[in-house]
């Protein structure tokens, strides 16, 4: 495939085929992040912001004139647990983008102009793998998927606000929990019901895509929340 928008691609650059398996996010970026710059049409499904970190930082933002017409971005709740990000998602709607929020789980998944799909896959050595895909019918696909999900999702604003107070007692309740004391204790501690306690805490965990709460503390470390 030839390059779009902006960016020469490199003799050592090899074209891509119709269904490319790419190890790192170098070699993402390398061969594929030329198809960032002139799309007329962008979606991107993630848990969170570091798997298109390459893309986020490395491709060159143009200017408001030439940038997608259309971009939509789905999330996972915990995204909305990080002041910060919470904030940088807002910024992106005022800038444009169509944002929704969804509790369910979510293929990593970028599209551009309906044409091309790229799925972030699992780890080979510390590594991530991401599929780089042109077969009309696949990405076809892809882009169906991804339609339903984002239909599903709830829009950022409404999430948001119903997230507001979960998002207040996040750090307190994960300390809490790390720290091993009781839920009557951590609830008192945050003058909170013992019910209303161990409700936020359900919802932290499915925020934040965990079964348990050691898993919580995990995915939370993982973040950056605590």
């Amino acid at each position: 495939m030839p390059p779009r928008g902006g960016q020469d691609e490199t003799d050592d650059v090899k074209p891509l085929e119709d269904v490319a398996v790419l190890r790192g996010e170098e070699e993402l970026f390398a061969r594929a992040g030329h198809l960032f710059t002139g799309a007329t049409e962008f979606a991107c499904a993630a848990n969170d912001m570091h798997t298109w970190a390459v893309a986020r930082s490395r491709v060159r933002i143009p200017p408001p004139a030439s940038r997608p017409k259309l971009v939509r971005k789905l999330y996972r709740p915990a995204m909305l647990l990080d002041p910060a990000l919470s904030q940088h998602l807002r910024e992106l709607e005022r800038e444009g983008a169509q944002i929704r929020i969804t509790p369910d789980e979510i293929n990593e998944t970028i599209i551009i102009d309906r044409r091309l799909a790229i799925l972030a896959g699992g780890f080979a050595g510390q590594d991530r793998t991401y599929s780089v895909i042109t077969r009309p019918e696949v990405v076809n696909s892809v882009t169906s998927l991804f339609d339903s999900a984002y239909r599903g999702g709830t829009e950022l604003a409404v999430y948001d606000r119903r997230f507001a107070e979960l998002r207040s007692l996040a750090p307190r309740i994960l300390e809490l929990l790390s720290s091993g004391c009781k839920d009557e204790t951590a609830a008192r501690t945050l003058g909170l019901g013992l019910r209303t306690y161990r409700r936020r805490v359900a919802e932290l965990m499915a925020a934040l895509g965990a079964t348990s709460r050691f898993q919580a503390g995990v995915r939370a470390r993982e973040l950056g929340l605590v």
